[in-house]
């Protein structure tokens, strides 16, 4: 009797094709950098980080003004452990720290050495303990496998490089059912600023589509109130 070893794992198919569990994306390869999602400003040695911190937390910036608001949206619970991806000159870090509290772990994540080295600095003189400051690479987050419940990437996204490198480093640093959230700038033509329409290189349903081909799941857009300029979609892996 002749045997056929590949029968056997028809039933297996038959039970995978029954959970409804979608297959997991593959592997970015060769990707192109995007040329629009330039970060020279933020990798130059003469980086002034003051004149970003006044840029980035002051009240001409919109998710400044409203950061309470977009940190309820992000439904913490104490004990998660969140990624700031972009941390930047740390607008979110000490408010994260207390909200995943002592259980939990932040870890403040950005591209630019000066930035996380202020980050650092500020984590020390602010007693932030359960914050990890880490540099990341313009295609990996430098994460480990199953480290994080929540990443969010908040005016970031299209500093991207590497989208679906990040992305896929991002995937594999959360945990099953972790949530991406994105926040990002909105870009109409004949609605947005010039300065964003210039800066920003693609709008809500291209970003969108591209973090649903890494592997990601749309789950809902969350309206809040002030935010004009930008949108907060949450995804779930």
């Amino acid at each position: 009797m002749r045997f056929f070893p590949h029968l056997l794992l028809f039933p297996f198919f038959l039970a995978c094709a029954g959970t409804g569990t979608a297959p997991a994306p593959p592997a970015p390869v060769a990707e192109a950098p995007v040329e629009a999602a330039s970060n020279d400003s933020f990798l130059s040695a003469e980086l002034n980080v003051d004149e970003f911190v006044d840029r980035f937390e002051g009240e001409s910036r919109e998710i400044a003004v409203h950061r309470a608001d977009i940190l309820a949206a992000l439904e913490i619970e104490s004990g998660m452990d969140v990624a700031d991806v972009g941390a930047g000159t740390g607008l979110f870090m000490a408010p994260l720290s207390k909200s995943v509290g002592a259980g939990g772990k932040v870890y403040a994540i950005d591209i630019s050495e000066g930035f996380v080295e202020h980050l650092q600095k500020r984590t020390e003189e602010e007693g932030l303990g359960n914050v990890e400051t880490v540099l990341c690479t313009e295609r990996s987050v430098e994460l480990d496998e199953g480290t994080i419940d929540l990443a969010f990437v908040c005016d970031v996204y299209h500093h991207f490089t590497y989208p679906q490198s990040s992305l896929a480093s991002i995937r594999k640093a959360l945990r099953p059912g972790g949530r991406l959230v994105v926040v990002e700038f909105e870009r109409i033509p004949g609605v947005s600023r010039d300065w964003l329409l210039e800066h920003v290189r693609a709008g809500k349903d291209d970003f969108r589509s591209e973090i649903q081909t890494a592997g990601f799941t749309f789950e809902k857009e969350v309206e809040i109130e002030g935010l004009d300029e930008n949108y907060f979609l949450v995804f779930r892996k």
